[in-house]
């Protein structure tokens, strides 16, 4: 049996009570998108029900030491291969325990949930050091960003806490989502028709507000007199810096 849902972490958490209430242990689990057809398995896809996650994900963090609750939702966004099973798994054996268990690395599916959620704690980081927001002629300050993992509704507390007195929209150019926040709530928005390049999330100058570009050359030239060439370590650089975010920071087109 290969359960199938729609991608969300309330479709994985149905999924997980569909299993529990008719008792099933399932070949694979697997997101619609990614699935492709294994010849003799029987498929079924669950539909997201609010309810059901809920009472799921209740249980699950009541299993779970507090400050490692937010464990399986941070693996999933990693959306790697086979994490679904791997969290599974993992929930199997949490609901089963009168204890935590999510220190035992001896059992392979918890320390890939583990890594993987390590991961995209490290990639969420990244996120509030390496965005930078071009203001544009309707005052709303843009930001286009390309995470490795989904971790942008793990960094909406910091923009909104630290721009609170902002319109703001960052986009997740690879997955084709953001959230724009009004000064009063942060929504989710997907944009039809783009008006910046959705390789590296530039606006073009005439959207920008007419200060914006000088802005942008006072950074550049600032940060280009307090660099010390002669100091210049590319490789520290990058293990610090990953080199694909590079594109997105203005000050990084004096340094080649």
């Amino acid at each position: 049996m290969i359960f199938l849902y729609d991608g969300s972490f309330e479709g994985f958490l149905s999924v997980i009570f569909e299993c529990y209430s008719k008792k099933i242990t399932p070949l694979d689990i697997c997101s619609l998108d990614n699935f492709q057809e294994v010849m003799f398995a029987e498929k079924i896809f669950v539909p997201t029900n609010t309810e059901h996650s809920n009472r799921v994900w209740k249980g699950w963090q009541k299993k779970m030491s507090k400050d490692l609750n937010q464990l399986p939702f941070l693996a999933f966004l990693s959306a790697q291969l086979g994490i679904e099973m791997n969290l599974f798994h993992f929930a199997r054996l949490a609901f089963a325990s009168t204890i935590p268990i999510e220190g035992n690395y001896s059992d392979f599916s918890i320390l890939e949930v583990r890594r993987a959620s390590r991961r995209v704690t490290q990639e969420a980081m990244r996120m509030l050091q390496f965005v930078r927001f071009q203001q544009t002629k309707d005052n709303i300050y843009f930001s286009g960003i390309r995470p490795r993992y989904d971790v942008m509704p793990m960094t909406l507390k910091h923009f909104k806490d630290r721009f609170a007195d902002q319109h703001w929209l960052v986009y997740d150019l690879k997955r084709d989502y953001g959230f724009y926040y009004n000064l009063k709530t942060v929504d989710e928005v997907t944009l039809g028709d783009k008006a910046f390049n959705t390789q590296n999330g530039k606006v073009p100058l005439d959207i920008l507000q007419d200060d914006e570009a000088k802005y942008q050359s006072m950074w550049n030239n600032y940060c280009q007199n307090i660099t010390i060439r002669e100091r210049l370590n590319l490789k520290l650089q990058k293990q610090h810096m990953p080199k694909r975010y590079w594109q997105f920071l203005p000050e990084k087109s004096i340094i080649k």
